[in-house]
């Protein structure tokens, strides 16, 4: 399938490492031209080097401190001047701290929206309009598997996540007739480093081992196994793509049947 992606523009927020550099990756596959971003400068030019390797010149290395509202008008400013205006923004970043819900402070409440919320809406502020302009636009957030069935022991990402998918759906209606589209995507238990450190926390939470954790998170999946980056990537960027262009205001799950709901 040809996804229409080929030389268009795509900011990849947080995308030296994880989730967001498998997007990064699978967008850059396509033909994208890709804002490598993130705060790690050296590793952002090692994966533009990899990319040209791979894939030719289009990809540039952007440093970013997306946490506050200079630093997101920087980004996309160069990111602009270097590759041209942004026809993909893929919304992505750090995980909070785990946490149990009885016993958030007012301070793990405005972490939520900090983390989960305020740096998204100011990228989105800064792109959105170019796109509406232009009459095509992609806009994807990577999520967690707690918008649709909130964790145990993650309260501060639920709750920041599941308002930002609040704000998604609501634009998605909002821009719909400039062919302009809102969605995210919802791993599950993906092989990242944010993963493992998540089951290194439970491991010691409970006592017991890492790979006792993993066995049974494996058996919580029908799938009986961890997703790949690559995988979720390759989800991400048919949600950027032309053929994708019916498909806005939703939450796709990409976590191997984990969540049992329709």
């Amino acid at each position: 399938m040809d996804l229409g992606i080929s030389g268009k523009t795509a900011f990849v927020a947080a995308s030296t490492g994880g989730l967001g550099l498998a997007i990064a990756r699978a967008l850059a596959a396509e033909g994208a031209h890709v804002a490598i971003t993130g705060r790690r400068h050296i590793r952002a030019k090692e994966i533009v080097a990899e990319l040209t390797d791979a894939y030719g010149p289009g990809a540039v290395a952007i440093e970013a401190d997306l946490s506050t509202p200079d630093g997101v008008a920087a980004a996309v400013g160069q990111t602009v001047a270097e590759l041209g205006p942004i026809d993909i923004l893929v919304l992505n970043g750090p995980g909070p701290k785990p946490g149990a819900a009885a016993t958030l402070s007012t301070d793990d409440i405005a972490a939520a929206f900090e983390l989960l919320v305020k740096p998204h809406h100011a990228l989105i502020s800064q792109v959105l309009p170019g796109m509406r302009e232009r009459r095509w636009g992609r806009i994807l957030a990577v999520g967690s598997s707690g918008v649709a069935a909130p964790l145990p022991n993650l309260a501060v990402s639920n709750t920041g996540r599941a308002a930002l998918a609040g704000y998604l759906k609501t634009l998605a209606a909002e821009v719909a007739l400039d062919s302009v589209t809102a969605n995210m995507l919802l791993p599950g238990r993906i092989a990242t480093e944010r993963v493992a450190e998540l089951d290194q926390a439970a491991a010691k939470r409970r006592g017991t081992t890492v790979e006792d954790i993993r066995l049974e998170s494996r058996k919580t999946i029908p799938t009986r196994r961890y997703g790949e980056p690559g995988e979720f990537g390759a989800a991400a960027a048919f949600l950027c793509s032309a053929p994708a262009s019916y498909i806005t205001g939703v939450a796709l799950r990409c976590d191997g049947g984990l969540i049992r709901s329709l």
